[in-house]
């Protein structure tokens, strides 16, 4: 038994240690999604498919299948269901604050509608977006989250719902019956032809609960503004200016250059409850949920997707770790030859044990 014991330990550590290096690489940090912390989709016609669950999956399992369909620029689409289904994130290193700038960017799968009758128009299923630092330096997305103020706080004054909540129930392969905090209540629909799997996150409990800022409407009926033999049914999602996720097209109308004022993400917009700015120098971990609570006829909820995200300056966060740390030094560290593994910027391995910077 203490055989066995021991080879359980060995393993664990080689596994910690080959992370570890594999992350740290300063020959090759990647700016992509290096792993998924959280995944607790809201239902939708995407669940248990996007990605795929099998019958007995645990929750530990779909966090790492996202991390499979994300990690490394990967570029496989994780479904986050309706209002309030959420993912977290993280990246193999602190994404720093540079001043001015769009600091990360998370790509979805918006596009404009293929005929351009409706500019700034199209798939907008926008995602709100928050960040954390990891300030307890444990390694773990508990610390203090704060949401990233988008442009609706500036456009659409009053009509932003802050502190919506939303309660959905299991139908096993029903609709879903959902109730909120506004005394309004409702039903997620099938569409049994293309998506016929289960709705409802097979692997999570009952009486899923999500709590966030819902959006303004952006999902608009236009049947009949097009030739019916372009289509039976045309609904549009107009695009909001900035500040979220899965909102506009990932690339510009040549289709090639980057679209970062429309889908990256400033740390300087970060807010607290209060919605009250707060300053950040570095973020460790990034969240963003389904912020829309809305049915658009034949295609039924609004559901946020995620397709990957990246460091927009990777070489200023990389500096920006390197300087935080060489000032404020590792404490405790013991003073031997055993190699030391550093995991980000404020945490340290060494024979096994985590160490932080304090």
């Amino acid at each position: 038994m203490k055989r066995l014991f021991l080879l359980i330990v060995i393993c664990h550590l080689s596994f910690i240690y080959a992370v570890a290096q594999r992350i740290d690489n300063p020959e090759n940090p990647s700016k992509y999604i290096v792993a998924v912390d959280e995944y607790r989709p809201a239902p939708g016609q995407y669940i248990n498919d996007l990605p795929e669950y099998n019958a007995g999956d645990t929750e530990q399992d779909m966090i790492r299948k996202c991390t499979e369909s994300l990690a490394d620029n990967a570029r496989q689409l994780v479904a986050l269901g309706a209002f309030g289904g959420y993912i977290t994130f993280h990246f193999d290193h602190s994404i720093a604050n540079v001043q001015g700038q769009r600091d990360f960017a998370i790509w979805g799968n918006a596009y404009q509608e293929e005929l351009n009758l409706f500019p700034g128009g199209g798939t907008g299923e926008a995602g709100v977006v928050m960040v954390s630092k990891d300030v307890n330096g444990n390694g773990l997305p508990d610390d203090p989250w704060y949401e990233i103020k988008g442009s609706c706080d500036e456009d659409s004054v009053g009509k932003v719902d802050y502190g919506y909540e939303i309660t959905y129930r299991r139908n096993p392969m029903g609709k879903i019956p959902w109730t909120d905090n506004r005394g309004h209540s409702g039903e997620l629909d099938r569409w049994n032809r293309y998506h016929p799997q289960e709705y409802y996150p097979e692997w999570l409990e009952d009486g899923l609960t999500f709590r966030g800022t819902r959006l303004p409407q952006n999902g608009f009926d236009f049947t009949g503004s097009v030739p019916s033999s372009y289509s039976a049914y045309f609904w549009v999602l107009f695009f909001f200016g900035w500040g979220y996720a899965d909102n506009q097209p990932n690339t510009l109308s040549d289709r090639e250059t980057p679209n970062i004022d429309g889908c990256g993400i400033d740390i300087s917009w970060a807010v607290d409850d209060d919605r009250t700015p707060v300053q950040l120098d570095f973020i460790d971990f990034v969240r963003v949920y389904t912020g829309l609570n809305q049915k658009c006829g034949w295609l039924l909820e609004t559901s946020t997707e995620i397709l990957g995200a990246e460091d927009l300056h990777l070489d200023a966060s990389l500096q920006a770790s390197r300087e935080a740390a060489d000032i404020k030094g590792v404490y405790d560290l013991p003073n031997d030859d055993a190699p030391v593994y550093k995991l980000n910027s404020r945490i340290y391995i060494k024979n096994g044990k985590k160490y932080f910077i304090k």
